[in-house]
């Protein structure tokens, strides 16, 4: 039940409210705005509240220092700047930042209601253990000494990998980065964070046809986009603001905005187009798109033949599908389609927009490249207005990402292999020798001794199965034994009945976060259960990167509340417990002996992730950008004028070279219409020159000046040298490459940075000019194609479109085949997809904890078809059993709508604090229960993951559905 929030503070009556005080003082207008931190727009919202603002007389007012600081939203990846008022040390009020070219003076319900989140009392106030069943005070001292000798005790036992260090898409890039650091001293790859769950095969799907694994262009670019298809995304719930960048193609371009999804959402109530599908079918739905694409020849015949491989092998699988076909496994009817086709050929350049409804399947990756393929074969890419758009989840999952806090790979995706510890040795000034030495050791099928830092650890998807599955069929010394989740909400993960078990058997849970989330009460644990209160980020400073690749500064707005630390700090204080302290801040500056100096973390990562381009982002030129938000124009990005002119906002990545070097960042990625040193770039050579007698490179088109007109592969020391172009390194950049590798050093490795500004210098891409590959010969299915989910009520497709055979992935056993042969759909017949509310995010926990947006929604419910309801005998707002095919099952309210077809429901999955049927309120720390509680939708979902990423499969699952 909701709660609200009094403060102590009794309401004024209306004659006493703030603008009758402007009116009884001389104070003139202008010193009272000043001072009491209200902008125009805050004058006009107070009719609104009653006039009910801060308690204080015009003339205190007008005396009182009003400090305005910079922050940025942490809720979705928009990107959106808040302006916090903050008087005394105290945040008092809060403004949409008008100049941000994200937000343009905007806010979601959730972005105007983040000053609770600093202010909020269910917070995390204290470290705290649980002990004999109950919630103990601790200090930070106890708590650090207690779990970090609890883990120094369990590496000496069973090794590194049986502590699980389970990072966050909340932390900023500094903090990221320096997790992922810090996994690797503790000496594993069992590090992982929220980007697995949510767009780990779109970077797979996306980084394997092109080079990179991010959006092309940006939310504003949109603006320019004569079509919008959209699939497998909500971004009127999930991004609300990005809605505003839409509209305006809508307006402007008369841009029809097509929606393929399940579920009528609000995004599809502003559709030209709304084309319903079956759950799981993309890949389908896709292939009978291009399927009249091809009949008719609307393809860009020249953008394939000159920048695309693989498009015939593509069309062989394409011409399958034929509009029956396609009806008959995605349910939507041909004809429509037809008109999808023919408005995306007629309206270009247009643009696809995808999330988790199109990448949490068991088939995710297949279903990234099929939209990418449709782009590719419509000649979409590399232009303004077009691209891939993907729309990431939180405020820096894109940024946690590119830094490596994943199982599979270091910062700035340069993998594990022994190259890539090397480069990364060299930046961090490290023995490598002892760095591999911190590592556990493996015996493989061969007889040989192999070593733990160059295989993919547990994904986070799967750290259940780390706890749980026979320690034989894990490619690990030992079972997981302590659990750190570090920014996780545990409640967006599948399985949750099994991660209630695996959580008990844990000989330690640790938490890390402002609030003590659902793994504080998920559990029935009596003991060895920490939380420890990290502080939000309105609390720290750092740079986030938003969904377009844009970095932006968050300066921070208050002194951490309570006894709440900063991430980096709390990182600090274990690394001195595990004695390895001053090796890992080796090169960054202390401003004390726990606290970390952020613009020097900044500038460590600046040093190495050349891959990707992280190198030019200086904390500086972030700072500038930041301060001058107003210069920026507001579709292409770009400052006119002022002190950045010419950059674009916030250097979206690729920002080549060093600082120094000033390349104005990448705004839309592969467009060649721009020379490489002013934001233009090719397709990525990162596969090879030649395919079965085949040239991979492009043929005849290149990039705006560029001196080598035609594709060529990545550029090296060697290139250079066969160039001629070495002659343009300085001495100390040539030094650097030799110190590395000599002529074979190449782009990525060279921490001079000298041969990309050679490179650009010549307005080449440093990573090489090549074609887009359609088809991923590395991929279990190269060219995509359809399966069916392993839980399916189509069971007469099964037989021609199964799922792949069980398999070994990521250090532990994963099915397919033999759960797909088990036919549940008599007993579970209606399809549960899961997705987003406007109010909440992610877990939960946060926006649940804010009474603001509790009120606003206070339920946790499933939507049922109308047609099913009435079928079951379940009453609109009513509560209703919902059952897995798993054992896993909620008591929800029900929702009667249309918005779901007959056979599907749907559930949010922001809810937590319920299990089964049960509160448990009485569960959590005195004071740190979320206002709302409610049952999670992942207690019902199911195992599934995709094949390549281990993606998690919870938009496709099946049901029972009974009223209570």
């Amino acid at each position: 039940m909701l709660r609200k929030k009094t403060n102590g503070v009794a309401r004024r009556p209306q004659r006493s409210s703030i603008l009758n005080q402007v009116a009884e003082t001389s104070v003139d207008r202008r010193a009272f705005l000043r001072g009491s931190g209200l902008a125009i727009g805050g004058l006009a919202a107070i009719s609104a509240t009653g006039g009910a603002v801060a308690p204080a007389n015009a003339a205190s007012a007008a005396a009182g220092a009003v400090e305005t600081i910079k922050s940025i939203c942490t809720h979705c990846s928009v990107g959106c700047t808040v302006v916090a008022e903050v008087q005394d040390g105290v945040w008092t009020g809060q403004e949409p930042g008008w100049d941000s070219p994200f937000n343009l003076g905007a806010h979601c319900a959730k972005g105007a209601s983040v000053r609770e989140h600093a202010h909020g009392e269910r917070r995390l106030k204290y470290p705290m253990k649980k002990e004999g069943g109950e919630w103990k005070r601790i200090s930070w001292d106890q708590a650090i000494d207690e779990i970090g000798g609890g883990m120094m005790d369990i590496r000496e036992e069973s090794g590194p990998d049986s502590v699980y260090w389970l990072g966050s898409a909340k932390h900023n890039n500094e903090q990221a980065y320096l997790f992922r650091k810090f996994a690797a001293y503790w000496g594993t790859n069992n590090v992982d964070h929220q980007a697995r769950i949510c767009h780990s095969t779109t970077v797979a799907g996306v980084a394997n046809t092109w080079g990179y694994g991010a959006m092309t262009n940006s939310y504003n670019d949109i603006h320019n986009s004569k079509a919008i298809f959209i699939i497998g995304g909500n971004p009127a719930e999930a991004h609300p603001v990005s809605l505003l960048h839409l509209l305006k193609a809508k307006e402007q371009h008369n841009a029809p905005v097509i929606v393929c999804d399940p579920r009528f959402t609000r995004t599809a109530a502003h559709a030209d187009e709304y084309v319903r599908f079956r759950p799981g079918t993309d890949v389908a739905l896709v292939w009978g798109i291009l399927w009249h694409i091809f009949e008719n020849g609307w393809e860009d015949k020249e953008f394939i033949r000159t920048r695309v491989w693989g498009m015939e092998q593509i069309k062989d699988e394409v011409a399958q599908w034929t509009p029956e076909e396609v009806e008959r496994v995605t349910g939507a009817p041909g004809e429509q389609l037809k008109r999808v086709a023919r408005t995306l050929a007629n309206n270009r350049p247009g643009t696809v927009i995808w999330c988790m409804g199109g990448t949490q399947h068991t088939t995710g990756n297949n279903n990234t490249r099929a939209y990418c393929v449709l782009q590719l074969a419509l000649g979409n890419m590399g232009t303004s207005g077009g691209g891939t758009n993907i729309f990431r989840g939180h405020d820096n999952v894109q940024g946690a990402t590119d830094l490596g806090v994943l199982s599979h790979t270091l910062p700035g995706y340069y993998g594990l292999s022994k190259g890539a510890w090397g480069h990364w040795a060299r930046v961090w000034g490290e023995d490598s020798d002892w760095l591999t030495g911190q590592f556990d050791t493996l015996t493989a099928a061969d007889g040989k001794e192999k070593s733990l830092q160059n295989l993919k650890g547990i994904p986070v998807s799967r750290w259940i199965d780390g706890i749980l599955e026979d320690k034989d069929n894990i490619d690990q010394p030992d079972n997981v034994r302590a659990m750190v989740l570090w920014g996780h909400a545990p409640n967006s993960q599948t399985r949750m009945t099994e991660m209630k078990t695996a959580m008990e058997k844990l000989d330690m849970l640790v938490v890390v976060d402002p609030y003590p989330t659902v793994s504080a009460v998920l559990q029935d644990r009596t003991d060895g259960v920490y939380l420890l209160p990290a502080c939000t980020q309105f609390e720290t400073r750092g740079s986030v990167t938003a969904s377009n690749r844009s970095l932006q500064w968050r300066d921070r707005i208050v002194e951490p509340l309570f006894e709440s630390l900063p991430d980096e700090v709390i990182m600090a204080k274990f690394a001195r417990k595990f004695g390895w302290a001053d090796r890992l801040f080796r090169n960054i500056e202390m401003e004390d002996a726990e606290t970390p100096n952020v613009e020097s973390i900044t500038r460590e990562l600046n040093s190495g992730l050349w891959t990707i381009g992280y190198t030019g982002q200086s904390p500086e030129r972030l700072k500038l950008h930041m301060a001058n938000q107003h210069t920026f124009d507001r579709t292409t990005l770009r400052a006119v004028g002022g002190p950045a002119d010419g950059d674009y906002y916030g250097l979206p990545w690729p920002c080549w070279g060093t600082a120094a070097m000033k390349h104005p960042g990448t705004p839309n990625l592969y467009d060649m219409s721009k020379p490489v040193s002013e934001g233009g770039l090719t397709f990525r050579a990162r596969f090879g020159v030649e395919r079965d007698g085949d040239n991979l490179l492009a043929e005849g088109v290149y990039s705006k000046n560029s001196e080598i007109q035609d594709g060529y592969p990545e550029f090296t020391m060697q290139m250079l040298m066969d160039l001629g172009w070495d002659g343009d390194l300085t001495d100390e950049e040539r030094a650097s490459i030799e110190a590395v590798a000599g002529p074979k050093t190449n782009w990525k490795t060279d921490l001079s940075g000298g041969i990309q500004r050679v490179a650009i210098k010549h307005e080449c891409a440093p990573f090489g000019n090549a074609k887009a590959r359609a088809v991923v010969w590395t991929f279990p299915d190269p060219v995509p194609i359809h399966r069916e989910p392993l839980y399916t009520n189509r069971r007469d497709l099964v037989e021609d479109y199964p799922t792949y055979e069980d398999r070994q992935s990521y250090r532990l056993p994963t099915l397919y085949a033999s759960i797909q042969k088990n036919d549940v759909s008599k007993d579970y017949p209606i399809i549960l997809t899961s997705g987003r509310l406007v109010e909440y995010e992610g877990g939960g926990e946060e926006t649940r904890s804010n009474p603001w947006l509790a009120e606003l929604q206070q339920d946790m419910f499933v939507e049922i078809n109308t047609r099913d309801a009435n079928n079951l005998g379940v009453r609109d707002g009513e509560q209703c059993w919902v059952e897995g095919p798993e054992g896993g099952k909620v008591k929800v309210m029900a929702m009667v709508t249309e918005r779901v077809g007959a056979g599907v429901a749907f559930m949010p999955f922001h809810f937590g604090g319920h299990y089964q049927g049960k509160d448990l309120r009485d569960k959590y720390p005195e004071g740190a229960d979320p206002y709302v509680l409610g049952e999670s939708a992942n207690v019902v979902t199911t195992y599934g993951y995709d094949v390549v990423t281990q993606m998690q499969e919870s938009k496709c699952t099946l049901c029972k559905i009974t009223a209570a």
